[in-house]
């Protein structure tokens, strides 16, 4: 499955995130979007950021998904996580406003 086989604006979001481009990552959610990390909550630019830079874009991570459904509101994006950081199946779930992504929730896949 390839990023252009998952629904925008999470698709774009997925290739930006394998080519690690940390500018793009951030400017893909909204100003007060969020990133919920296995229960760990960033809500905005500057802390969704700071986490990144270490545990995410920092950590140079690449999704090669697998599996995309919707779940009530959500875009679900299931795959195989590799990074500096963490690796192994993920589950990320996508809420979208417009063309920016509100919150993702990232947990076992």
């Amino acid at each position: 499955m390839s990023s252009t086989d998952i629904p925008e604006p999470v698709g774009s979001f997925v290739e930006t995130v394998n080519r690690h481009d940390g500018a793009g990552f951030l400017e893909a959610f909204t100003p007060d979007g969020a990133v919920d990390d296995w229960g760990r909550t960033f809500t905005g630019r500057a802390e969704i950021k700071a986490w990144s830079d270490k545990e995410f874009i920092g950590s140079e991570g690449t999704l090669t998904p697998e599996e995309v459904f919707t779940d009530g509101d959500e875009l679900v994006v299931v795959g195989d996580w590799r990074s500096s950081h963490a690796n192994g199946r993920s589950r990320f779930a996508f809420r979208t406003e417009g063309d920016k992504i509100a919150k993702m929730t990232i947990r076992e896949g």
